[in-house]
């Protein structure tokens, strides 16, 4: 209130003397700042259930939007002509990106507006450097002294959590096309040992940089090292993660651009990039618990790249250790299903990578026309990163009310008819219960073993981002539908259209 009655006192003073006209827009800047802020909450807010996503996204673009006008209006000798090159050049890509990108491709997306967001905030406290010190004549004195040793160290921190960002999202970028080893581990001996001794480097550079010397070039010499090193370390952290990996791996990169974006606020003494930077940071590191609990996995292990496949381990689930599998056929699927009155699709990596996501919908629509009931069952982790698996969904205009999430839906399975699993592996495998022994032992999993009847749509018996036989594929009430997700589903539609 107070902010608001100084603003409305300051334009009734006129805009004649400079000194309330600068009070004036710091205080209109304050506000735009404020707003942008609240827009922001609650478009986070929103995209936490489907229903609301869509109009969260918009608000927090326009949240966007009015950030960059504050921000605008705060830069006042700004050159307006590098302005609107860089509005013409990043609304151009942005705009191609999200009309010729497949929804099926979105998490390559999202890495890469993930590398991107920590590109930009490790540079932009490395403009902040070179302005303030380099460009000083002759500077007496070390970084921490001119720039204060509280901004050195954010400067520090903005380019190591950046740099990581930047190379790890590429790294995950190229894992989720399957461009590199086709998203298997890439396992380097002794890697942590590299890691460490790599994060001491980055210490000893960080030294050198802020702490040191009162030369510019010296300065400049150690936050080159900085940079090297920390780009380094954003690859040997994700490379040893496998593809299937994937959505926890893009839900901690996310926190690591708040973090690199909130770091750069402090830097510049941006009030709006500290708040934005923290609500990413935080809400993606909250994510990523949820998902490692999802996958029966240690946060710590992700952090210090860990996580996935270690040496010796996985091998296992191939077709030699399965002995009593049941193959069925799209008929005898199609007879099944036309004698139930109750249906669930499991939809996992599979469907997205077969883009099976509007055939399924389309059986759904026919089975739903002959009376019977037919529901999605959503893992925490289903898809190639949280909400991947319910936007494919949505995409294909399946009714958000038939998407249940995990722990809605896990007592309904025993009294289900038929569940349809979609290219799903590991987060139907009922070790996960019954297995003390098993590596996924405690791992929350969908109860698809408890239906009646289960039909199975995968390519192979291979196994999933664990490395481990499933004995659902060997179960009594187990059918197996080999072949591409989406043509298999297009046969059974054929079949029951035919019955």
């Amino acid at each position: 209130m107070n902010v608001i009655q100084t603003f409305l006192g300051s334009l009734s003073m006129g805009a004649a003397d400079p000194e309330v006209a600068a009070a004036s827009g710091n205080v209109l800047v304050s506000l735009i700042y404020l707003v942008s802020a609240m827009m922001f909450i609650f478009g986070i807010k929103r995209l936490s259930k489907v229903k609301t996503a869509r109009s969260g996204n918009q608000l927090a673009a326009a949240a966007m939007g009015v950030a960059i006008i504050g921000t605008l209006l705060e830069m006042e000798k700004i050159d307006a002509g590098w302005v609107l090159v860089g509005v013409i050049v990043g609304g151009g890509i942005g705009a191609y990106a999200a009309l010729k990108v497949e929804m099926t491709s979105m998490p390559e997306m999202v890495a890469i507006f993930n590398g991107f967001g920590g590109a930009a905030s490790a540079l932009v406290p490395v403009a902040v450097f070179w302005q303030e010190y380099v460009v000083r004549d002759g500077p007496s004195a070390t970084v921490a002294e001119v720039m204060t040793s509280g901004n050195t160290v954010t400067v520090v921190l903005s380019v190591i959590i950046g740099g990581i960002t930047f190379t790890g999202s590429i790294i995950a970028f190229m894992k989720l096309q399957g461009s590199l080893q086709k998203g298997n581990p890439i396992l380097l001996p002794n890697r942590h040992l590299i890691s460490l001794g790599l994060a001491l480097g980055a210490l000893f550079f960080a030294w050198i940089f802020g702490f040191v010397s009162a030369n510019a070039g010296f300065a400049t010499f150690g936050l080159f090292f900085l940079t090297v090193i920390s780009l380094g370390l954003g690859v040997l952290l994700v490379v040893p993660i496998g593809g299937a990996d994937m959505p926890v791996v893009v839900s901690l990169l996310n926190s690591y651009s708040g973090v690199a974006a909130s770091m750069a606020g402090f830097v510049i003494g941006n009030p709006l990039l500290i708040v934005g930077g923290a609500l990413v940071g935080a809400s993606g590191l909250i994510l990523t618990n949820i998902m490692c609990v999802a996958m029966n996995r240690s946060l710590l292990n992700v952090l210090v790249g860990g996580f996935g496949q270690q040496e010796g381990s996985g091998g296992g689930g191939g077709s030699s250790e399965y002995t009593s599998v049941t193959s069925a056929g799209p008929e005898e699927a199609a007879m099944v299903l036309d004698a139930s009155q109750s249906v669930i699709v499991v939809p996992g990596y599979g469907l997205a990578v077969a883009q099976a996501q509007h055939t399924i919908r389309e059986l759904a629509d026919t089975l739903k026309g002959r009376g019977m009931t037919v529901k999605y069952a959503i893992h925490p982790v289903a898809g190639r990163m949280p909400g991947h698996m319910n936007v494919l969904l949505a995409e294909a205009d399946v009714p958000y009310e038939e998407l249940v999430e995990m722990d809605d839906i896990n007592s309904e399975f025993k009294n289900t008819d038929v569940v349809i699993v979609l290219g799903a592996n590991d987060v139907v495998n009922p070790d996960a219960i019954d297995d003390k022994a098993s590596p996924i032992y405690g791992m929350p999993i969908l109860n698809a073993h408890e239906a009646r009847t289960v039909f199975v749509v995968k390519r192979s018996l291979s196994p999933g981002y664990a490395g481990i036989k499933n004995p659902l594929f060997e179960r009594d009430n187990a059918m197996m539908l080999f072949g591409d997700a989406k043509k298999m589903i297009q046969e059974v539609l054929r079949e029951v259209k035919e019955l």
